[in-house]
């Protein structure tokens, strides 16, 4: 058995032995969590789970928003302290979609934070309260410790499940803690993401305070990150976008970031460009999985001279391009993208696929890999946009999009068309009026012309999900209901 694979619960009884008082998490404006206060007080909630009949294996939903991160981070320890397998959930998210996740992994309990109840029967996380002492289950590491939803941007979520050896791994050594470099790690990741969980994690092995905020607005992140002096920044491209856009770099001190990494998403190279030049003293750092893949990742520090990679398999990950069977195409070939962990994979909960595969993941993008082996992504594969004889990347008419000074955000989508099939449209938020004749003049001399957008939406901003992540479906249905320039 590989040395990582040790219950979750473990990590934090050993650690809150040798640093009881340090500080593990905190939330701006609503307080701290110490690992002597989150070992002691996830026992006591493990005692109550245990006393209201939550017995080993059983699935518990976990529903919270970020204002209360730290009352889910002792409920989702006390869960698999108690031999079951926490369901995290965001409260953010519409009751019909709650309950039919709920209903889908077979919750015996759905536990909430503060405020009303998301769904109904949901047990206010302030009943669970039992005596300070450990539970009395035997945990393996193998047992199943977590289903996280995947985020339905492409389709229905599908329950992802991990056990604790996954969560576990890679190990990290006590004098070798990542981001050593912070005594604070500021992030604005909801709870029911994989990039939360990771987070979450973080708290528990990494060396400084993983810092939160119950509401993600520019300013307010910026002042946090001034205010704590936080040497370590995680944000999705979604939010390093109004970042840049708010021009906060300009009115706070952000001279303390000295690594800012971007996840969930694939960060278009000027995006990564700009925050370069925004804060001068930070490594800006692309990490790249999926709830299914992780803890497989690639890691890039953004490099001008490869703008667009992704970079390579880190933490003791493999990475391939292959066919939709696995099998490995030639060197610099378009193809699939697949990753695998070192030990230890996530499969699907109650279902069966072709995701996964001997160890491997589809990631569900295509890219390439160049000499030096650098990932570079080609395209969602439901995103590609099959237009006559031609495949048009939507991630490179992004970028190109990203480059014109009157957009703020963009995203790119495929719309039927009577005789192409399918046709490049686009929706921005845009700076100032912006016409589909300008935006076509202007990525001409970027683009072919079969990728020059045919629609222009433009909003007042962008349709995301929970995770922050782009629902395209929302921009075709915008498509339909509007008319043509």
């Amino acid at each position: 058995m590989v040395p990582s694979a040790v219950p979750v619960p473990s990590l934090l009884g050993a650690r809150a032995a040798a640093d009881p008082g340090h500080e593990a998490l905190a939330v701006a404006g609503s307080g701290r969590l110490t690992l002597r206060d989150w070992d002691e007080r996830s026992d006591a909630t493990a005692r109550a789970l245990l006393d209201r009949g939550v017995r080993r294996g059983d699935r518990v939903a976990l529903a919270f928003g970020a204002r209360d991160w730290i009352m889910y981070a002792v409920c989702w320890m006390a869960v698999l302290k108690a031999g079951a397998v926490a369901v995290p959930l965001s409260d953010r998210q519409a009751e019909p979609e709650l309950r039919s996740m709920i209903e889908h992994c077979g919750a015996t309990l759905t536990v909430h934070g503060s405020g009303p109840p998301p769904v109904p029967g949901a047990l206010p996380a302030g009943e669970l309260t039992g005596p300070a002492e450990p539970p009395p289950v035997e945990l393996d590491p193998l047992d199943l410790a977590q289903i996280l939803y995947t985020s339905g941007t492409t389709g229905t979520p599908k329950g992802v499940a991990a056990t604790h050896a996954n969560l576990t791994s890679p190990p990290v050594h006590p004098r070798r803690r990542p981001f050593a470099h912070s005594r604070h790690l500021v992030h604005a990741f909801p709870i029911g993401t994989n990039a939360g969980q990771v987070m979450l994690l973080h708290a528990l092995t990494a060396a400084p305070t993983v810092v939160t905020l119950p509401l993600f607005t520019p300013a307010r992140f910026a002042a946090l990150v001034e205010e704590r002096a936080a040497g370590t920044v995680f944000v999705v491209p979604a939010m390093a976008v109004e970042l840049l856009n708010a021009r906060v770099h300009e009115r706070h001190d952000l001279s303390s970031v000295l690594l800012l990494g971007s996840a969930a998403a694939a960060l278009p190279p000027p995006v990564a460009a700009r925050l370069a030049a925004a804060f001068p003293s930070a490594t800006v750092v692309n990490y790249y999985t999926s709830t299914e893949a992780a803890p497989a990742q690639t890691i890039m520090v953004f490099d001008p001279d490869r703008p667009g990679a992704l970079g390579r398999a880190a933490g003791g990950s493999s990475l391939k391009i292959a066919t939709a069977d696995g099998e490995p195409v030639a060197p610099g070939e378009t193809g699939e993208v697949w990753m695998r962990a070192a030990a230890h994979p996530r499969a699907y909960y109650g279902e069966r696929g072709d995701t996964f595969r001997d160890g491997w993941v589809r990631m569900g993008d295509l890219g390439r890999l160049d000499a030096d082996g650098y990932l570079y992504l080609v395209d969602r594969e439901s995103d590609v946009i099959k237009s006559g004889a031609f495949k048009v990347s939507t991630l490179q008419v992004e970028a190109a999009l990203h480059e014109h000074p009157a957009v703020a955000e963009a995203s790119v989508f495929g719309v039927p068309h009577p005789v192409m099939g399918m046709a490049v449209a686009a929706a921005v938020v845009p700076r100032e009026p912006l016409a589909l004749r300008q935006v076509r003049a202007f990525l001409g001399e970027r683009l072919a012309a079969h990728e020059l957008p045919t629609r222009l939406l433009c909003l007042d901003a962008l349709p995301r999900n929970a995770a922050g992540k782009v629902v395209k479906r929302e921009l075709r249905r915008l498509a339909e209901e509007r008319p043509r320039e």
